[in-house]
C-alpha cells in the first residue's frame, strides 16, 4: 500500500511532537510536515503535496475554519480536524472538512495512546480516500414534496459515518412537521452528538434532539443516538415507538452501531418502516438495512457520486438492501413518494 503522506497543523508544541512520533510508528503512514498556523500551513502544502491534514481549529494568525474556507477552492485536500469539543467542529465540516476526532488529554499516555491508535489512525487512512469537493445538492422545493397524512405507525430510520454530518443535515432539513418519527446513528465522539442535534434542531423545520433511553418516537421529531457507549434500538409498546439505549459491546467497531438501530426497526417495524443509508467507510448497517428491506420496510441508498465516501451504501447496495439508489439531493424527494404508498 502506498504511504499516505500527512501535514500535521497544531500550535501546541507538544501536542504536535506527539502526533509526529506516534504517526509515525504506522508503516503506511510518514508526516511529511508540521505547521504552527494557517500560513506556514499553506506553504507545507504548496512544497509537500500531502494526502491529508490534520487541522487543530485554534490557531494563531487565522483560525482554522477561516483558513479552511480560503484554502478548499485553491488547494482541495482531505482535511481530519482535531478538536476540543466544541460546535465548531460542524463549521469546519460545513467549510470542507471530511471530518473530525475529540482532542484527547495529553497528561493521560493510556488515552493519548488509545486515540492515536484507535481514532486518529483510522480516520486519517479513511480520509484518504474520501471525495473532495463533491456534488453539493440544489435546494429542494417543498411543493414537490406532496403533504403526507397521519403517519404515527411509520417510522424513519437513518444511518450514516463519514461525511454524515453534513448529508444527514441535507436529508433532514428538507423534512416538513407531516414526516413520521425518524431515529438516526451518526458515528460520533461522545459528547458531539447533544451539540449536533441542536444545530440540526437550529436548522430544520422538525424538532430534533439527543436520544433519551424511553422517548417516544413521534411525528416530526428525529432522535440522534448518544455517542459513546451506548446502542439505540427501537422497541414497540402498544401502538407506540419507543428507543431504548443500551450498554454494549462495539458492533462492525461502532457504539452506537448503525446495524443494531435499523435490525430493531426490522423486527418492531417492519412493513411501516423506511431505512436511509448515507455516505460512510465500512460496512455498518449494511445487514440491518437488509434485515429491514426483507422485513417488507422501503429503503434508500446514497449513490457514490454524492458520498465522500462510498462504503456503507455501496456494501448495502451489492447484498441487494438497498431498494433505491439516490443522489443527496433526491432522497428527501423519493422518501416522501415512498411513504405516500405505504
Amino acid at each position: 500500500m502506498r504511504q499516505i503522506r500527512v501535514l500535521v497543523v497544531e500550535d501546541s508544541v507538544v501536542f504536535r511532537e506527539l502526533l509526529v512520533q506516534n504517526l509515525n510508528k504506522d508503516p503506511i503512514i510518514q508526516v511529511v510536515a508540521t505547521a504552527n498556523d494557517p500560513f506556514e500551513a499553506r506553504d507545507a502544502i504548496i512544497a509537500y503535496k500531502p494526502d491529508v491534514m490534520t487541522l487543530d481549529i485554534e490557531l494563531p494568525k487565522m483560525n482554522g475554519i477561516e483558513f479552511l474556507r480560503k484554502l478548499m477552492p485553491q488547494y482541495p485536500l482531505p482535511v481530519l480536524v482535531i478538536s476540543s469539543l466544541s460546535d465548531k467542529v460542524f463549521d469546519a465540516i460545513n467549510a470542507g472538512a471530511v471530518d473530525f476526532v475529540a482532542k484527547p488529554k495529553i497528561s493521560s499516555r493510556v488515552q493519548l495512546e488509545n486515540f492515536i491508535k484507535n481514532e486518529l489512525l483510522v480516520k486519517i487512512k479513511i480520509a484518504a480516500t474520501a471525495k473532495i469537493n463533491i456534488f453539493r445538492k440544489p435546494e429542494v422545493m417543498r411543493e414537490h414534496l406532496r403533504p403526507l397524512g397521519n403517519r404515527n405507525k411509520h417510522i424513519v430510520a437513518i444511518g450514516a459515518s463519514t461525511g454524515g454530518t453534513e448529508a444527514t443535515l441535507d436529508v433532514v432539513k428538507d423534512f416538513g412537521t407531516d414526516i413520521p418519527g425518524i431515529v438516526i446513528v451518526q458515528h460520533m465522539p461522545v459528547g458531539f452528538t447533544k451539540m449536533y442535534a441542536k444545530r440540526l434542531n437550529d436548522q430544520c423545520r422538525i424538532k430534533v434532539k439527543e436520544a433519551e433511553s424511553g422517548d417516544r418516537v413521534i411525528s416530526g421529531q428525529a432522535l440522534i443516538a448518544p455517542g459513546g457507549d451506548s446502542h439505540m434500538s427501537v422497541v414497540k409498546i402498544n401502538d407506540d415507538y419507543y428507543v431504548e439505549l443500551k450498554k454494549a459491546p462495539k458492533v462492525n467497531g461502532h457504539c452506537p452501531s448503525v446495524d443494531v438501530l435499523f435490525e430493531s426497526v426490522a423486527r418492531n417495524a417492519g412493513p411501516d418502516a423506511l431505512g436511509i443509508i448515507l455516505t460512510g467507510m465500512g460496512n455498518d448497517g449494511a445487514k440491518g438495512l437488509l434485515a429491514m428491506r426483507r422485513a417488507g420496510a422501503r429503503t434508500i441508498g446514497q449513490d457514490e457520486s454524492t458520498c465522500v465516501v462510498y462504503g456503507m451504501p455501496m456494501i448495502a447496495y451489492n447484498i441487494g438492501a438497498v431498494e433505491y439508489q439516490e443522489k443527496l439531493g433526491k432522497i428527501a424527494g423519493r422518501t416522501y413518494a415512498l411513504l405516500n404508498k405505504m
